[in-house]
């Protein structure tokens, strides 16, 4: 089995794990508290469950455990941001092993940009017959934890987050980044899972008119097309992408009382671009207003490939009833080769999650060997090339008619002539 279906088969089992460890009172809750003087910035009260594959002398090996109880902050690390530094707020535990969560807001919101876990495979007793050894880093820039500010961000429900070869189980999470004051707000967001539709009484029959029909609402056409870049920190181009952004969200109304399904727009003139580059992992975030789009791509260093592998959505529209967040860290889109870029002007769907879908426009992508600020050669989807087959295709039968009808014709002539004869 792979790592990629073992990590699968993890995440599915996740809720279960903490369940079972909830009846054996082994849960782990933990208070994590970042300071600067006597003031407090970062605080989170949490439950979480760390699974790691690890490769062993013979095969491969997965272990589970959660944060013990003398998880602590690491002030070295943690940070409340200061000197341009990101909010970050570092837990470390047993031998070697930490935690971390950065920070960023937009000044509506704050959200947790990336989640990095440190485990050290030296830590025998966490991780037998080991074959390797020293301090394993794995990130991920798709989390999906995102509040208003000067609100406690809650979720009661298992949230699982893969970042490498591990995946980590929050659970019982409240937390709050971006302090006014020293104790979490009482004021709460809470988290799509922990939120359940009410059913109320059917109200007793009337002899009222019923209401007017809702009228749907007109699709909002083909979006702009818009030019987005990353630059590192030398101020040079190292991520290009031009598209037009559509996005396929379905949420609870709170004019409508249900659930309605909504095209949006990306409008690039209201967007603000942000995002990193790495050897293996880039990101490009677009916010407008209260929405915030997150792409994340990676590289395989062995065979030079590299594709969109996360997508993360933040939205608080404002005829929705609770704040909208989805995210998907498994996919597999915008597959291309390591000095090329990755074009596609036909019309694509990306599937996300159940409730979203993006839907992109005129596409091409590189975020990764960008070159004078320029895109490099690309690679066409099959999209585009299955629509330059449509006509040339039709363009042969239409030869091949042609071509047969003139057959005919000789054919038909030359027996003309052969019936008479010459007096």
């Amino acid at each position: 089995m792979g790592s990629t279906s073992k990590m699968k088969v993890l995440e599915s089992l996740a809720p279960l794990f903490i369940v079972c460890l909830g009846i054996l009172g082994c849960t782990r809750a933990v208070s994590l508290e970042v300071k600067e003087g006597n003031s407090t910035c970062i605080k989170a009260d949490l439950s979480a469950l760390l699974f790691i594959t690890y490769t062993t002398f013979n095969s491969t090996s997965n272990v589970s455990t959660s944060l013990p109880d003398s998880t602590s902050v690491d002030a070295a690390s943690s940070s409340c941001g200061a000197a341009g530094r990101p909010p970050w707020l570092v837990a470390v535990f047993r031998s070697g092993h930490a935690l971390g969560l950065s920070f960023a807001t937009n000044g509506s919101f704050y959200s947790v940009t990336n989640l990095t876990l440190q485990y050290n495979l030296s830590d025998t007793s966490l991780f037998p017959q080991s074959n390797g050894s020293g301090i394993v880093t794995v990130v991920s820039s798709s989390v999906g934890i995102w509040a208003p500010l000067n609100i406690t961000y809650r979720c009661a429900s298992p949230t699982t987050i893969r970042a490498g070869g591990a995946a980590v189980t929050f659970s019982a999470m409240r937390l709050e980044a971006y302090m006014p004051g020293n104790d979490l707000s009482p004021a709460e967001s809470v988290c799509a899972a922990d939120q359940t539709t009410t059913t109320t009484a059917p109200p007793t029959p009337t002899t009222t008119a019923a209401p007017a029909p809702t009228p749907a609402p007109t699709p909002p056409g083909a979006p702009k097309t818009g030019v987005f870049s990353v630059t590192n920190s030398s101020g040079t181009v190292c991520l290009l992408a031009k598209m037009g952004l559509q996005l396929n969200v379905s949420y609870v109304s709170q004019s409508q009382n249900k659930t309605v399904q909504e095209l949006v727009n990306v409008n690039p003139n209201l967007t603000i671009t942000s995002g990193s580059c790495g050897g293996t992992t880039a990101s490009l975030v677009l916010t407008q207003q209260t929405t915030t789009l997150n792409f994340t791509f990676s590289m395989n260093s062995t065979t030079s490939k590299y594709h969109l592998s996360g997508i993360n959505l933040l939205a608080n529209w404002s005829d929705m009833t609770a704040p909208f967040s989805a995210s998907n860290t498994s996919l597999d889109y915008l597959r291309s080769t390591l000095g090329r870029s990755y074009m596609c002007n036909t019309e694509q769907t990306l599937l996300v999650a159940p409730a979203f879908s993006l839907n992109t426009f005129r596409l091409q992508v590189q975020p990764f060997g960008v070159k004078a600020s320029q895109f490099a050669a690309a690679e066409e989807c099959q999209l585009d090339q299955d629509q330059m087959l449509i006509p040339i295709i039709v363009g042969a039968a239409l030869a091949g008619l042609v071509l047969i009808i003139l057959i005919a014709y000789l054919i038909g002539r030359k027996r003309s002539h052969a019936g008479y004869q010459t007096i």
